[in-house]
């Protein structure tokens, strides 16, 4: 991609338009989503549709609206999140059967934890230690989907306890903060299992299988691609192959799943940065963990740098066999309706956040190269915010548009009279797209520094 020097205050105009297009959507969602009718995944021709899946997006959207209400002060959105989680979330604190407690509760009590703790919200004591139970219940939970390995351990998805995926990274964010906040997970014969020692294990085993480093250890290494799934033999612990559910092969990178390990491996070094040496000693210690993570986050922050058309915005993955029709797609901007491989913009807002905090904190430990990456972020921000990946039709319920979900499984509507999907959004591209403009909105502005979990550092507009 094509990286020129910007100022975080350059996006605050794009910022407020996306924010201006932002709230209607969110009242129309509102209004035909229910209680009971399920969370909504994707548009189909401008309108939220549910996916009998799982229930991983419904924290997206209720967080979006908390999100709105950061940025902007609306009470009215701080209303419409912050009674949906309480009516609506529960069920999620303590669902077993999912990987995603990071995305669902972070997103929904996380932002109000945060918003509280920032002093932004009005929370008692009572609500501030229901909200802190809730999130040391959510980590816990997410905790217990263990599959030991001969060399650790690690979360394991919603495909069995022998799948690893990428994108459970960024989920580490619920065991974060429920370590941050004194929980702990309890199991036979009152055994206390540190939280602490899980997120780092299974942050360990994501960098050692989910992400390459061009060491030569398939034919296929290529540095700072991805796996999305690793396939380990539950009977010895020992790991198997490389595997993908919605990318395109095992040895190809879905961009999304790319874009979850820079985010995910990002926001981790950011919060390893706030615990002691006392408590990361027991576990490697400190440059031992904090290397592994800082490699990772170079690795696929480097890969995405070097596999993303100019203007930052991937294809749905870097191996899709239609690329090869397209030409030197990756000297030209994106073309979200080509005629033979979509672009996933959802990628683009993740990454762009993951960018902007790899840049960010090497910058905060005085490391010029940290320059390079905030400045891709910003770039990758300034695509997003405008069109034709802002919506700003108030008929379309989706705010950032030519969002990809399930490819292969040829989940994502296609067009009358075209052969690829376009022209969609999904909720997690939504939230992330929001996330994204309340991130470098606090940088521009020098306001605190937005974490999930809750820096007191003031930020700034040059990383």
């Amino acid at each position: 991609m094509q990286i020129e020097n910007l100022e975080a205050a350059d996006l605050l105009a794009p910022i407020q338009r996306v924010w201006e297009a932002s709230a209607p959507k969110l009242r129309s969602i509102a209004v035909a989503w229910p209680a009971g009718s399920g969370a909504p995944v994707f548009t189909v021709e401008g309108l939220y549709t549910a996916r009998g899946w799982t229930e991983w997006t419904q924290g997206f959207q209720f967080g979006s609206a908390l999100l709105q209400f950061d940025a902007t002060g609306e009470e009215s959105f701080l209303a419409m999140g912050k009674e949906a989680t309480w009516a609506r979330m529960a069920v999620h604190l303590t669902h077993m059967g999912v990987h995603d407690h990071g995305f669902n509760n972070v997103s929904a009590y996380g932002n109000l934890w945060r918003l509280a703790r920032e002093g932004r919200i009005d929370a008692g004591l009572d609500e501030m230690r229901t909200l802190e139970l809730a999130l040391q219940v959510s980590g816990a939970v997410q905790a217990a989907r263990w599959t030991p390995t001969t060399d650790g351990g690690f979360i394991y998805s919603f495909n069995g306890p022998h799948s690893l995926f990428v994108d459970t990274i960024r989920s580490l964010r619920s065991l974060a903060l429920a370590q941050q906040l004194g929980g702990v997970l309890m199991s036979e014969h009152d055994e206390r299992i540190s939280l602490l020692e899980r997120l780092v294990a299974h942050a360990r085993a994501t960098a050692k299988y989910s992400v390459y480093f061009g060491t030569g250890r398939d034919a296929y290494d290529v540095r700072g691609r991805v796996a999305h799934e690793s396939i380990f033999n539950t009977k010895d612990g020992l790991y198997r192959c490389p595997s993908s559910q919605q990318g395109y092969s095992p040895f190809t990178t879905w961009t999304r799943g790319l874009a979850w390990a820079m985010l995910g491996f990002a926001e981790e070094l950011e919060w390893l940065a706030s615990r002691t040496d006392a408590e990361l000693e027991p576990l490697g210690g400190r440059s031992d963990i904090e290397g592994f993570v800082r490699g990772a986050a170079e690795a696929t922050c480097d890969m995405y740098i070097a596999s993303t058309p100019i203007d930052g915005i991937p294809y749905w993955d870097t191996g899709a066999p239609g690329l090869s029709k397209l030409g030197n797609y990756l000297s030209r901007p994106a073309e979200p309706d080509n005629t033979y491989e979509p672009v996933d913009s959802s990628a683009a807002a993740i990454a762009a956040q993951g960018l902007l905090r790899f840049g960010h904190e090497l910058t905060r430990r005085g490391q010029a190269s940290g320059h390079r990456y905030w400045q891709a972020g910003l770039n990758v921000a300034r695509t997003l915010f405008a069109e034709p990946y802002l919506s700003q039709d108030p008929s379309h319920q989706g705010l950032l548009l030519h969002s990809v979900y399930h490819r292969p499984n040829g989940w994502d509507f296609v067009p009358k009279g075209h052969q690829v999907p376009f022209g969609e959004s999904s909720m997690w591209g939504d939230y992330h797209l929001r996330e994204l403009a309340v991130y470098i909105g606090r940088a521009a502005r020098g306001e605190t520094y937005h974490t999930f979990f809750g820096s007191d550092e003031k930020a700034s507009g040059n990383g």
